[in-house]
Parts: C-alpha cells; sequence; structure tokens
C-alpha cells in the first residue's frame, strides 16, 4: 500500500540541477547529456524515499549509469552483493540485478526484507537447469560434489554443494578436495575453469544470452581497428577468450585495468560495465561491442520508485531451501575472492 507520509510522485523542482550539479556532472559523461533533467526528479525522489525507508539500494555493476551512481548505495559483482546482504545492518534491501541476485540476497539475510523493482528480471543461466537436472546429473555420477555458479535459483544452489561466481571459481572447484568435480550451469565459464586447474569438470549446457554473442572476429576487428587491448568475461566462448589480453571477472575487470590503465580499451561483456567504469577510468577510452542484458535493464528508475513506495516485490525462498543454499553460499564466501590479476 501506498503510504500518504511519503513523498509525492517525481516532480521537477527549482534548484534541483543546482542540488545535483555533481552527479550530473558525472551522469552527463556517462549517458546523453539530455537524458539527465530526466532522470534527477526520479534520482532525487528515490534518495527521499530510501532516507525514509532505512532502505540500502544495492546495484549491480550491469545496472545502468543513472542507478549505478544516482541511487545505489552498495555496488558491485554478485559476490560483492552477497558479501553486502550478509553484512548489511538495514532491515529493508532493494536489490537492483536479477531474481537470483535478490533470492541469494535474501537467503544470507533471512531476517531481512529484500525486494527487487521487477520481478520478471531473470537470467538465462539461471533458466538453463532447475533442482531436478542437478539431482539426475548426482545420480549420474555417484560421489561427485555439485559447485553450482551464483546465477542459479535458489533450488539449484540448494542441491549443491558449493556456490562460486566467476571472481573465485577456479579456487571453489579445488576446495571440493576431490579429482571430479560437477559444475553448472555454464559451459563458456566452466570450459575456461577446466583450462586452469587439474580438476576434471562435468558441464552442463547452460550459457549466458549476452556474453554468448560476442564473436572472435569483433574481438579481433577491434584490436585492429581500434589498437585497443581485449578485456572479456570468461562467460563469452572460448574463441573469444583467446583473443583476449586479460580474462576474468567483472571486478577484476576493473583492478586490471587500474593496473594497466590501457590508452584504449574494449570490454568484451555487459555494456553498462564499461559506461560505469568510464567515470574512474577518465584517461581510458573505451571502445564498445556493446550487447545489453535485456533482463538487467528491466530496472528502471521508476519501478525502484515504486517498489519503495508500495513495498514490493517482496523475494521469498522456502525455509528447507533456504537452509541448504545457505550452506552452499556461505561455502563460498568463506573462500571469497582469490582472483590474480
Amino acid at each position: 500500500m501506498t503510504d500518504s507520509s511519503l513523498p509525492a510522485s517525481p516532480r521537477w523542482r527549482s534548484g534541483l540541477e543546482q542540488e545535483y550539479a555533481t552527479l550530473a556532472d558525472t551522469l552527463a559523461q556517462l549517458l546523453p547529456c539530455l537524458e539527465v533533467p530526466l532522470h534527477l526528479p526520479w534520482i532525487d525522489a528515490i534518495r527521499q524515499l530510501k532516507q525514509q525507508r532505512g532502505a540500502v539500494i544495492m546495484a549491480h555493476s550491469y545496472q545502468s549509469p543513472e542507478i549505478f551512481h544516482g541511487v545505489a548505495d552498495i555496488t558491485g559483482d554478485s559476490l560483492a552483493l552477497a558479501q553486502a546482504a550478509a553484512d548489511c545492518d538495514s532491515d529493508l534491501i532493494v536489490l537492483c540485478g536479477v531474481h537470483f541476485m535478490a533470492e541469494s540476497a535474501k537467503i544470507l539475510a533471512p531476517d531481512k526484507t529484500v525486494l527487487i523493482p521487477d520481478l520478471e528480471a531473470g537470467c538465462s543461466l539461471a533458466s538453463s537447469i532447475t533442482a531436478a537436472d542437478v539431482r539426475a546429473l548426482r545420480e549420474r555420477h555417484p560421489g561427485v560434489p555439485v559447485v553450482s555458479y551464483v546465477n542459479t535459483s535458489a533450488e539449484v544452489k540448494a542441491e549443491s554443494d558449493a556456490c562460486c561466481t566467476s571472481a573465485n571459481a577456479v579456487q571453489m572447484v579445488e576446495a571440493m578436495g576431490v579429482d571430479k568435480v560437477i559444475f553448472l550451469p555454464d559451459r563458456y565459464l566452466g570450459s575456461w575453469v577446466a583450462t586452469q586447474t587439474q580438476v576434471e569438470l562435468v558441464l552442463w549446457h547452460g550459457q549466458c544470452e549476452v556474453h554468448e554473442k560476442f564473436t572472435a572476429m569483433e574481438a579481433r576487428h577491434t584490436r585492429e581497428r581500434f589498437d585497443a587491448k581485449i578485456v572479456a568475461h570468461p562467460e563469452c566462448a572460448p574463441e573469444v577468450l583467446a583473443e583476449a589480453d586479460f580474462v576474468g571477472s567483472t571486478s577484476a575487470m576493473g583492478k586490471w585495468l587500474e593496473k594497466e590503465q590501457p590508452r584504449r580499451v574494449a570490454m568484451i561483456t555487459e555494456c553498462s560495465m564499461a559506461d560505469n567504469l568510464r567515470n574512474q577510468f577518465p584517461n581510458v577510452e573505451f571502445i564498445k561491442p556493446c550487447n545489453l542484458c535485456p533482463h538487467m535493464k528491466r530496472i528502471t528508475l521508476p519501478n525502484i520508485h515504486a517498489c519503495l513506495r508500495d513495498l514490493k516485490h517482496e523475494v521469498v525462498v522456502a525455509h528447507d531451501v533456504s537452509v541448504r543454499a545457505r550452506a552452499a553460499l556461505e561455502r563460498m564466501l568463506a573462500v571469497g575472492r582469490r582472483e590474480r590479476i
């Protein structure tokens, strides 16, 4: 229900541009400049609502700049957001990402209210496998532990021995302490992990609908046409990774840029990642072979505002599923981030 004591609908008011001058300057470098005044009333209203609700807004690195820079309190990759949910002091979390991320936040913070602005913000990887599929894999490979990428549903996590992100996938596989591991659901990430370890991997056939679109030809063309360094996410196909100067997770890409400071770089990942990094690295020219995640882009300033105003849509995970999935996620958090840059 709408609380009549909450601020009115977003509207332009005198002094708004001056009040948000610093943010407006930042966004003007990352977005078409004519968009910025349209975003400011929404940003202002969300910030007021957030304060009144005592909410924390968490945004994934693939969120658009007006969300990532404009309203988020905590930003980062899947691992960073999972850790933040586990440590969060607020009783109300708004997760600006996709549904499996909101589920993970709820699992790690079961006593808190977790909201997602759009329930349809899904993930092609998460939808590629079910809990029944995991049980069938276990039957075909008795005694072999399961490591599931966080891009999976709560039910799949509950059937897993451990979770991982792209930031610690190799370390999680090796932490199982065995010669063979079932790794799911991303076959491309799994193929890359297999090149980094002696552990034999049983792979699933899932793939990210954003990263699978990139081609080796695009990477080569970008390097040759723009004299750019190529930085790729391991969810890309092996032939794309073979063209890259660096392969790493969302957070590792930023750390590599900080270390190397290339003149030009192409980020072979979701397009908004480059938008959000441009502010951090003003001396780096970003060449964008741009693919957008349609699920991430379901999250908008208007539906974040509605989410806070009406306290919708609450993410609920069944208790028995939550308990088992939490054990897999906590095993991931115990290993943490172990990438070599």
